[in-house]
């Protein structure tokens, strides 16, 4: 019987399956419950709107108890300083909320919304039964709907209640990151046992410029088991009964299996969260341009392994014909490099053209140097050691892509820096760092390639990436290293991607400070003896540059938040005069010294 209703709410419910489905859950009533997991788009009331009663007018013919939405679904989640600024919106708001009220019957709706109480813009509940806005919650109380008593609680950080009640509610915009998974996981099955009452958590979907929700709404019985889980990335209707525990588990994202304190250590093993970082960047890509109107993406195809990453997330996201990969040679790419372009196009059926930038150089190199000369006259100071035409190449790709967005509609150029070469500002700005969005910037170079690896061993098309692509050691082929001949590496230029990555993780998670690390064992350590005067110099160059890289973060593209934290802007602001921090600190006497000094 339960197999038949979770079969019927596969499909679209018509008065056909309609009768069949009241019949199946008549077992079931009292406290029949439906899950309504929405993707929303900010400050749409419409589009929201629509939604939610449409999945109301289901509940009522299905003569449920109750509809649950998740925080933020009537508006649409970060919509409070927008709301601030704009105060006619919280004005539209409510007239919506009081709009869809009229519509209801026995059943009651429990959508989220915001609200404003005294100065204050809250997120906020409001249970909606008879024709009308019966209570609203402010972020925790409970009430009584058709004899049931619902602890209700909004956001995922407010998970308990002070009264006894039958069932707990909590109605969430979380959204995906590596380890907040495996926390909310035990959070939520902790508090069902602890308080030994079942608990409904309704999460919301889609994404929302930095924001992806997993959805993956759930429910958990008195004691903390997992009986009722929603999908993952996609919206649904979940019909449940927490206390005569009906409900389905769909499959979730692996990363749940992972215990939390796994997390301690850093590790290169990141299978298991790779499902999920790619269901949250391909959902990130696809809503972001969805909710601005762009259909199509340009980007630079290197052959490199960002590119390639960013190429097949953006064809999964948008669809292949959506997609237009060029392959940029200089005087110095090569051959290898082009070729591994070509046929990571042809494999993933996107559009592909080849135009080499090297005119474009000749002509701006000229034109600048000419210019270097007069300015020359006047300032001194030229560096002897010179960037630019490095620049120039970067630059040129960028004016190309900008280009065919300027010219073709509803098309954005693409940004394919990372987030380990972001820390330190390896990127060009208004070059490779320019972009309409960045899909990438939120992924070290290390889970990259992990990340490479499970796209070729799990998408429908296999060895979609060339294995020339995942092999070759990263470089921007921008100049020639003089020690070898060749295009320059990365890590000869910065240091070995695994062991930035162990300083990144180091700063994120565990809050390490300079001295700590050099005085920890890294991963890459264990496996490759180093001198401590190695270690000390590759510290110093990464805080170093980090220190100089605080304006390039403040420019970066829009891009989505994957790690637990972050330097995306929506996150993380650190002003840029903050650049002399000492991180390697001072002791006290080197204090007390410097102070005498100041007498």
């Amino acid at each position: 019987m339960k197999e038949k209703i979770y079969e019927i709410l596969e499909h679209e419910i018509t008065n056909e399956n309609e009768t069949e489905l009241k019949k199946l859950l008549e077992p079931y009533k009292g406290g029949l419950t439906g899950i309504a997991q929405i993707n929303t788009i900010i400050g749409d009331f419409e589009y929201n709107a629509k939604k939610i009663v449409h999945y109301i007018n289901i509940a009522q013919k299905l003569e449920l108890d109750s509809v649950i939405f998740p925080e933020f679904a009537l508006s649409g989640v970060l919509i409070e300083d927008i709301a601030k600024r704009h105060p006619f919106i919280l004005e539209e708001n409510l007239k919506w909320l009081n709009a869809i009220a009229k519509i209801t019957t026995k059943t009651a709706a429990i959508v989220g919304f915001v609200d404003k109480k005294g100065g204050d813009i809250l997120n906020s509940a409001a249970i909606l039964y008879d024709g009308k806005i019966q209570n609203i919650i402010y972020k925790s109380g409970c009430v009584l709907i058709n004899g049931i008593k619902y602890g209700i609680s909004i956001g995922d950080e407010c998970l308990n209640t002070e009264e006894d009640c039958d069932v707990l509610i909590n109605c969430s915009a979380s959204e995906s990151r590596n380890k907040k998974e495996q926390i909310k996981n035990s959070v939520l099955s902790f508090t069902a046992k602890k308080y030994a009452v079942p608990l409904i958590y309704v999460n919301q979907v889609g994404a929302s410029d930095s924001l992806s929700f997993d959805g993956a709404s759930r429910v958990y019985d008195v004691n903390g088991d997992l009986i009722a889980c929603a999908k993952s990335f996609e919206e649904q209707f979940l019909i449940v009964n927490p206390q005569q525990k009906l409900g389905k588990v769909y499959p979730h994202t692996k990363v749940w299996q992972v215990p939390v304190n796994s997390e301690e250590v850093f590790t290169l093993d990141y299978e298991p969260d790779l499902e999920r970082t790619y269901k949250t960047l391909v959902q990130g890509i696809r809503d972001y341009f969805g909710k601005t109107g762009f259909e199509r993406a340009v980007l630079g195809l290197s052959g490199g392994l960002d590119s390639s990453v960013c190429a097949v997330l953006l064809a999964d996201a948008l669809g292949a014909d959506n997609v237009f990969g060029i392959s940029m040679p200089s005087k110095i790419t090569s051959d290898d490099s082009k070729n591994d372009a070509r046929e990571l196009a042809q494999n993933l059926g996107i559009n592909f053209t080849q135009i080499s930038v090297k005119d474009m150089f000749d002509v701006t190199n000229n034109c600048l140097q000419n210019l270097f000369k007069t300015v020359e006259t006047n300032w001194n100071g030229r560096y002897t050691k010179s960037f630019t035409p490095d620049n120039i190449q970067a630059r040129s790709r960028a004016m190309l892509l900008w280009g065919v967005a300027n010219e073709f509609g509803k098309t954005l150029p693409i940004a394919t820096s990372d987030k380990s070469e972001a820390y330190v500002g390896y990127a060009t700005v208004n070059g490779d760092m320019s972009g309409g969005y960045a899909p990438i910037a939120d992924v070290t170079k290390t889970k990259l390639f992990a990340l490479a690896r499970w796209l070729n061993a799990n998408r429908p098309v296999k060895n979609t990436i060339p294995e020339n692509v995942i092999l070759k050691k990263p470089g921007a082929e921008l100049v020639i290293d003089p020690n070898t001949g060749k295009p320059l590496i990365a890590e000869d230029a910065l240091m070995p991607y695994e062991f930035m990555d162990e300083i990144i993780w180091r700063i994120e998670n565990k809050k390490e400070n300079y001295n700590e690390m050099l005085n920890s064992k890294f991963l890459y350590e264990r496996k490759n003896p180093i001198s401590k005067e190695q270690k000390i110099q590759w510290l110093d160059k990464f805080y170093r540059r980090m220190s100089t890289s605080l304006y390039k973060w403040s420019i970066s593209a829009p891009s989505i938040i994957v790690d637990y934290k972050s330097i995306n802007k929506y996150e993380y602001s650190q002003p840029i005069t903050s650049s002399r921090i000492n991180y390697k600190g001072l002791s006290d006497e080197d204090i007390n010294k410097k102070i005498q000094t100041f007498l």
